[in-house]
């Protein structure tokens, strides 16, 4: 199973990287780059797409259809287009969450951005995120992007990941780590 694994995850950067190179040969980086985060989003709030994607009874023809609907509806170039159909006829769709994430990476690198996780138990407004995003590009000393998720079950607080560094601020920490120390006394 970890053969399976460490397959996906260097097979997905060497596509991410595919893709990189021929958004950047063709002068497209900028609009691949936000058509990769559209299908990404369809794939974060679309229940139904993430288990077409998943689901390994899909027909290659049919999971090729519904790819060149949204690319027509989102008006995707035929470059970024092709890459998904290329996927899909080298059964790779099923990483496409990886690839396309890798890709985000990539460019993010080249730009000399810093990625930033960042959950909160409570939404945050668009000028919280800014605030946060504009704290941390100091304290790095890097310009930061930062990827906001909503997540309620911390219960209370942040949590904060910049590459290898994480803050963990949320409640739902501080009750696993007095569980952890009742567990041990």
């Amino acid at each position: 199973m970890s053969k399976d694994t460490g397959f996906s995850i260097s097979s997905a950067e060497r596509y991410s990287l595919a893709l990189f190179e021929l958004s950047e040969e063709n002068n497209l980086l900028s609009q691949i780059e936000e058509q990769s985060l559209s299908v990404l989003n369809l794939i974060n709030q679309n229940k139904d797409f993430f288990n077409l994607i998943k689901d390994p009874t899909t027909s290659q023809e049919d999971l090729s259809k519904v790819i060149n609907k949204i690319a027509a509806s989102n008006k995707f170039d035929n470059l970024f287009k092709n890459f998904l159909n290329f996927l899909i006829q080298k059964r790779r769709f099923f990483f496409i969450e990886r690839i396309l994430k890798s890709f985000i990476e990539i460019c993010s690198k080249k730009r000399g951005e810093l990625i930033a996780e960042l959950k909160s138990a409570k939404k945050l407004s668009s000028d919280e995120i800014k605030k946060i995003t504009d704290e941390l590009s100091m304290n790095f000393s890097s310009k930061i992007k930062l990827n906001y998720k909503y997540d309620e079950s911390l219960i209370g607080g942040l949590v904060v990941q910049v590459g290898s560094t994480m803050v963990d601020s949320s409640i739902k920490n501080k009750l696993q780590q007095i569980e952890n120390r009742m567990i041990e006394a």
